[in-house]
């Protein structure tokens, strides 16, 4: 997974996609480089427009989540006129004196 995410940070910079530039991220990292893993890499990725999958990807990744939280959202509020106890106003100051 490491060498995907340097071949993104490599294209977010605007830097070439190669063998090298891979393995010094991966170097920088102090992780130790497989140089068979890092051309599979750059090998697969020769004929992908990383651009066009990284717009195709947040509409799956995204739409679980945002299904999730709209799910929990009706459930929380239940549950939060239920509790009895602290309000909404001395919950919100026990959270402020964590910050000091």
């Amino acid at each position: 997974m490491e060498y995907v995410y340097a071949a993104l940070i490599l294209h977010k910079l605007k830097m070439e996609v190669n063998e090298a530039n891979i393995s010094n991220i991966i170097k920088a990292t102090g992780a130790t480089v497989n140089e068979a893993q890092v051309k599979a890499l750059v090998s697969a990725l020769a004929d992908v427009n990383i651009e066009e999958a990284i717009k195709a990807a947040p509409v799956a990744v995204a739409a679980a989540p945002a299904a999730a939280a709209a799910a929990a959202a009706p459930a929380a509020e239940a549950k939060k006129e239920e509790a009895p106890g602290k309000s909404e106003e001395q919950a919100m100051e026990g959270l402020a004196s964590l910050f000091g």
